[in-house]
């Protein structure tokens, strides 16, 4: 299956997003890490051994390491530059390199969206985790620069007659839970929340995607130059379309989270179909009257 994105050339620009650093542009990972926190404080169990799994940043291992729930964190990374504290594992992207049932937590943020085989990905992490780990990840989800899609393309469709792939596809959170389900994870969740980020400018909301690397790196992109009137005409539309009354434009980011855990026989498990020991219409005045009751 041909490849959604050019791994070599994310890994490059995350790299150049890394050496060139502006102030502020994280602030998506900071909101996700400030979330990751939150959702941690709500579990109450300990965890021996954790691995962060190409975060590109230490700020979720820190996290980890003084929750006070976790004793050991891995950090998982594509290149040594993202390591600035902390034991570390180089690895190629898309993999696990961990021994089957080595870590009993697993958290990827904003990682799994650039990934080609999402699938692929969730398994290797289920068979990492021991029975009963856990899986804690978020990803930008489906309504992702749904604004930004729509002006660039509407402004290559007016100007050349046809159109290219230039922001990512992303997962619907409707389909989130069923990734996680099929790579063998039990008690499978996965919850949204959009979040509207305002710009002065289409220029200005381009800059901060540069400045997390995180412009267009799909394989299938056009190699063709885009000249500056087709970006002035996108900055046009996308204002005339996505802009509030004080000329600002919206940019709406989907926080999509998932969560599950390695299978273990001490986790609760559905009843088997005719097994109840009660009878509804025991317990629910009316349920033996053939004509119901009326209200």
């Amino acid at each position: 299956m041909e490849p959604v994105f050019d791994i070599n050339l994310l890994l490059t620009r995350k790299l150049r997003a890394l050496r060139d650093a502006v102030p502020g542009a994280d602030f998506l990972m900071q909101r996700a890490v400030e979330e990751l926190e939150e959702r941690l404080s709500a579990v109450t169990r300990r965890f021996e051994k954790a691995a962060t799994l190409f975060c590109l940043t230490d700020s979720v291992a820190n996290v980890l390491r003084r929750c006070g729930k976790v004793a050991e964190t891995l950090q998982v990374e594509a290149d040594r530059r993202f390591l600035t504290g902390g034991k570390g594992v180089i690895a190629a992207p898309e993999t696990v390199p961990l021994p089957p049932a080595g870590i009993d937590l697993a958290v990827s943020l904003l990682s799994l969206q650039e990934m080609n085989d999402v699938p692929g990905m969730l398994v290797q992490i289920c068979r990492a985790l021991r029975p009963d780990g856990l899986f804690l990840g978020m990803l930008l989800g489906s309504d992702t620069l749904s604004e930004l899609r729509e002006s660039l393309l509407a402004a290559e469709s007016e100007l050349y007659g046809g159109v290219s792939p230039r922001v990512a596809p992303f997962v619907d959170v409707r389909d989130a839970g069923g990734l996680l389900q099929r790579a063998g994870f039990a008690l499978p969740v996965a919850d949204a929340d959009a979040v509207t980020v305002r710009y002065d400018s289409l220029f200005h909301l381009m800059r901060d995607l540069r400045a997390m690397g995180a412009t267009n790196a799909l394989t299938a992109r056009t190699r063709r130059p885009v000249s500056r009137r087709f970006f002035l005409r996108a900055a046009e539309i996308y204002a005339d379309r996505f802009s509030d009354a004080d000329g600002r434009i919206r940019a709406t980011l989907d926080f999509t989270w998932l969560s599950g855990w390695a299978p273990a026989s001490s986790q609760p498990k559905p009843l088997r179909p005719g097994s109840a020991k009660v009878s509804l219409a025991s317990v629910l005045p009316g349920a033996n009257d053939s004509g119901g009751q009326s209200t």
